[in-house]
């Protein structure tokens, strides 16, 4: 089992470098195939939209097949074969598509690691577990940045991909032969999402997962390179430099967030005091924009730090959900936090287009920022009622 949960890990590590790839990768498609910034916030929206869209039979699938035939079937099927269209993409058409089919396919991946941790481990350490494995894993983040753009610029973009393709098949093999499904509990048959919904302790817990992703995996996945290009006219190498800068930010704040419940004896004040960082944080940009590219590196990079309350945000939920539905109950969590993430993605192109319409790059920029943190500020204002738990 710990090879399959190590394997699980790598998976979920290339999870996050599809989901945060083509903030690199924008310059050349658009040079190449001519996918515009829009297309790729639209397909990175999808991307999301069908990893949310999943949860739903993922966790029907995790509570009744296991974690090893959910998990390596569609990380097979969705992820190498979405990678693939990629690598052979002609047009922006085919990139939404190839999103689309990896979206599907990294689906189960977190839920299935997370479903093994809820059933094998104590309660109170679950959010240690959880914080580990984004925090490993978003070395995915790493891989989608500077060395991303070394293997562009040394093999071509679809000699790289293709070769994440295969890279994905095999893993999904090895997820398939090594990974052990726990136990079932007694009372397994019983239950269903509709007994989670009517869980009013649930409620604000899933509106905070709606925003706590967002921004960061938005703003790591794709802003982070425009804006930089239009703002300080960064070439690729310095937004591989910033895109590696963010993302070794979210693998520390991963780490830092994973314990934070028992360092504090709480779930909740953590959660709530990074995300209002956040918040302020982003709006910021609207109010006071950086000057200088390493300012705005250094801005991204607070971010990506403070962003990180995912895998915490998972285990406050997940402690309220009982034992025969844990593998719904955390894909209903996650399909509120991936959710939150492919509507930020869609919102935000239309918006910046508006905005860019009327106001100077910078000025356009700031203002989609200062929004994006105003929704997060919403979404607390909901969380603050929330119930606290710790075991």
């Amino acid at each position: 089992m710990r090879a399959g949960i190590a394997f699980l890990v790598v998976a979920y590590m290339l999870s996050q470098f599809y989901r945060a790839f083509l903030a690199v990768l924008s310059p050349v498609l658009e040079a190449e195939i001519g996918a515009t910034t829009g297309d790729l916030a639209r397909a990175s929206g999808l991307w999301f939209a069908a990893f949310a869209l999943m949860q739903l039979p993922v966790g029907w699938a995790l509570d009744t097949l296991g974690p090893r035939r959910t998990a390596s079937v569609l990380f097979g099927i969705g992820g190498a074969g979405g990678a693939a269209v990629f690598a052979l993409a002609q047009g922006p058409g085919a990139i939404t598509v190839a999103m689309v089919l990896i979206g599907i396919g990294c689906a189960p991946i977190l839920m299935a690691t997370y479903f093994i941790f809820a059933r094998q481990f104590a309660p109170a350490v679950f959010g240690t577990l959880a914080g580990v494995t984004v925090g490993v894993s978003s070395l995915g983040n790493i891989l989608s940045a500077a060395p991303l753009a070394l293997l562009i610029d040394t093999f071509g973009w679809r000699a790289t991909v293709g070769s994440f393709a295969v890279l994905t098949a095999l893993i999904a093999v090895a997820i398939a032969v090594l990974v052990r499904d726990p136990a079932k509990p007694e009372g397994e048959a019983n239950g269903s999402l509709i007994d989670l919904l009517k869980m009013p302790v649930l409620w604000p817990i899933l509106a905070m997962m709606f925003i706590c992703y967002a921004p960061a995996a938005g703003l790591r996945g794709l802003w982070i390179s425009p804006y930089i290009s239009d703002r300080f006219s960064a070439d690729l190498a310095q937004i591989g430099t910033a895109t590696l800068v963010m993302g070794l930010a979210m693998v520390a704040g991963n780490f830092l967030y994973g314990p934070a419940d028992r360092w504090l004896g709480s779930r909740k004040l953590p959660i709530l005091v990074g995300n209002a960082a956040v918040a302020l944080l982003l709006l910021s940009f609207w109010v006071v924009p950086p000057t200088g590219l390493w300012q705005a590196i250094a801005l991204f990079a607070a971010i990506g730090v403070l962003g990180a309350s995912y895998p915490i945000a998972i285990s406050h939920g997940r402690s309220f959900c009982p034992p025969h539905l844990t593998g719904r109950g955390v894909t209903l969590l996650n399909l509120f936090g991936m959710g939150g993430a492919g509507v930020m993605q869609f919102a935000t192109a239309p918006t910046f287009a508006a905005l860019e319409q009327t106001r100077a790059p910078a000025e356009a920029y700031g203002a989609l920022f200062g929004l994006i943190g105003l929704a997060i500020l919403a979404g607390l204002s909901v969380y603050l009622w929330s119930k606290d738990s710790t075991g």
